[in-house]
């Protein structure tokens, strides 16, 4: 499966700009899974405009997204505010995967931050399950930023079967190390590949990171191509990554955790 992870910088508040942008992207090059960083389609920090602009199943942003996929005969993963389907007013931090197919799956992000310049916690409400999405006949686990510090969620999404972890992330530039020490763990102890995208730019003051690379099943970096990426700004760019899905049934029997890990929990007490 060829990725192609897009670095970039959003436009704060501006969905139409950030949607466009988006599709140019998607239509300049070719692949078959296009991710894009946390919150990109409204931007990190949209103010008290969240709930007003906050997604929603039939809105012409999503489906607008929906047909550029089709078109495409693509994935694309994206992060947007997400108004609840359950909870009438609140709203979600949320990754929408938009397939081949014309549907939109959703995850919503299950840890919030609320320190330092980050209140998440205070504009989100969570979810405490993580389902992997479909895309064609593979299942793609998504976690979104700080949800990879907690390894119950890769271990969840693994174990329900997904084959490849994408963290659609708005981290800091003060965050950047961890991130690194975090992610290849996260892909050796489920024995399964692990791209991650992080949003550049600036927003209130918040420095944000980048460093979007790819890791195998056993933690390596991923080869990467680098493409062309018209008016970026600094620290934007767009990374070509191929993944050889099929490498994960293959691997896992030299590195079974999760086949020992789901043995243990079915054992009597």
């Amino acid at each position: 499966m060829d990725l192609l992870l897009a670095q970039l910088a959003p436009r704060r508040g501006d969905l139409k700009a950030n949607l466009r942008r988006l599709a140019d992207v998607v239509k300049a090059h070719p692949a078959e899974l296009y991710v894009f960083p946390e919150l990109y389609l409204l931007g990190y920090a949209p103010g008290d405009r969240v709930h007003r602009m906050a997604l929603a199943p039939g809105d012409a942003a999503v489906n607008a997204l929906t047909a550029l996929a089709k078109e495409r005969h693509a994935g694309i993963l994206v992060g947007a505010p997400w108004r609840s389907e359950d909870r009438p007013g609140e709203v979600h931090n949320a990754a929408l995967l938009a397939g081949p197919d014309g549907s939109v799956q959703v995850q919503v992000k299950r840890y919030l931050p609320n320190f330092g310049p980050f209140e998440e916690a205070t504009i989100y409400t969570p979810t405490d399950a993580s389902v992997p999405l479909a895309l064609g006949t593979h299942h793609i686990g998504v976690e979104i930023c700080y949800d990879a510090f907690f390894p119950e969620v890769s271990r969840e999404l693994a174990l329900g079967a997904a084959v490849l972890l994408a963290v659609l992330s708005a981290a800091p530039v003060t965050s950047r190390s961890l991130f690194e020490k975090v992610l290849p763990a996260r892909a050796v102890e489920n024995a399964c590949p692990l791209v991650y995208v992080n949003r550049v730019g600036v927003e209130d003051g918040v420095v944000f990171g980048g460093g979007s690379l790819g890791w195998d099943s056993r933690g390596e970096p991923l080869p990467s191509e680098s493409l062309p990426l018209a008016d970026g700004a600094p620290e934007e760019r767009l990374d070509k990554v191929p993944i050889d899905l099929e490498d994960v049934p293959r691997w896992r029997p030299f590195r079974p955790v999760l086949r020992d890990v789901a043995r243990d929990r079915h054992r009597p007490a």
